[in-house]
Parts: C-alpha cells; structure tokens; sequence
C-alpha cells in the first residue's frame, strides 16, 4: 500500500537560506521532493532550467494560469512565479512528500483556498542575520537589497499565519527539525484514510468468534 504524499509549503524571507536547507535535506531524505516552480525572472550564474526552476515568458505564464494549470501562482519584486499542478499531484500520487517553495502571497492564497496542506515558515535567528546573508551574497545592488528587506519585514510579519516555524540559525538542526514537521504531518489521520479503511476491511473479513 502507498499511502498519499504530504503536500509541504515551505515560505521564509530572501536571505532566510531556503535553497541551502533544502539541498542538504533533500539529500538525507529521499522520500520527499521539491516541486519546480515556474518563473519569468531570469536565471542566475548557474542555476539550470527545469531543475531550477522552468524560466518562461510572462506571456507563456499568464496562458498557463489561464489554464488552469498553475496550483497556485504569484508576483515577487517584479516577477512571477507558479507551481505546475499535474507534477505535483503525480508525486504525491506515488508516495512521495512534495515541498512547494513558495512566496507568502502564494502560500496565503493557497490556504484560503482551503489546501489540505502543511504550512511551515522558515525565520532567520534574528534580524542582523538576514541582513547580513543579503549583503554578503555579493550579487545584488544595495538597492535591490533595500527593497528585499522591506519585503522580508512584510513577510515576517505573516508568520503566525503558518502551522509551523523553524529557525535557520544551525543548518543540522534546521534540517532535521523540518523533517520532525513533515514525518509528523505524514501521520495525520487524513492522509492515513486508506491504511485505516484497510485494516476496517481486514478486520471485517474476519469471525472474530473463532479467536
């Protein structure tokens, strides 16, 4: 029996370190996947279309959603980012937990929704840190940076909307504590609905007078 996959929102402000976590936590545990959003922002220095993300055209982007073909989507810092539904529901099908990373707008949008998912926020250990992961990725204007720090403010301030919260502040911990949230939700009782009516059949198929 495979039982459902989790569906996993995963939110946390530019700089938070979203790609270094997950990178070490998809290598340790396999059974989980990382959904690959679409997006109209160009690639960065060796970031690789279809792994990375699917780099498309605002135009492209905007027939998909009319589609009906995004899970959900939404506009960052001037660009657009979406989650290809018929990928994620595959995985999910086959056993697998699918993480979205995803911007608080789409993650907000898909809660009231009602999404049966898992929402987990990822916050820096304080705010001197974010900032300083900013300023030191070296790539950005301090413009650029300005701009992302009122948004990480903004998005912060979303975070008791989230069912969870881990802090990124030892990258070991970090990791297994989010995969603590995603074994946990693994068990909750809806997403063990056919197991439970397996062990109902199972049971019913048997004279319990005989034992």
């Amino acid at each position: 029996m495979t039982e459902k996959g989790s569906l996993i929102v995963l939110s946390g402000p530019s700089g938070v370190g979203k790609d270094t976590v997950l990178k070490l936590f998809l290598e340790r545990y396999p059974d989980c996947a990382l959904s690959v959003s679409a997006t109209t922002r160009a690639p960065r220095p060796g970031e690789i279309d279809g792994t990375d993300y699917f780099f498309i055209s605002r135009q492209r982007f905007m027939e998909l959603v009319e589609a009906g073909e995004m899970l959900e989507y939404a506009e960052y810092n001037g660009n657009c980012y979406g989650t290809p539904k018929a990928a994620v529901e595959a995985r999910r099908t086959a056993g697998q937990h699918v993480i979205l990373e995803i911007e608080v707008q789409g993650a907000m949008a898909l809660k009231q929704r009602g999404e049966q998912a898992v929402f987990i926020f990822l916050m820096p250990p304080n705010w001197q840190t974010l900032r300083h992961r900013l300023e030191k990725r070296g790539t950005e204007a301090p413009e650029v940076i300005g701009n992302r720090l009122c948004i990480a403010r903004d998005e912060i301030g979303q975070a008791p909307e989230y069912d969870y919260i881990v802090v990124n502040d030892d990258l070991d911990r970090c990791t297994d504590q989010l995969h603590a949230v995603i074994a946990a939700a693994g068990c909750r009782t809806e997403n063990m609905s056919a197991f439970i009516q397996e062990v109902i059949e199972d049971a019913q198929a048997i004279d319990v007078s005989d034992h």
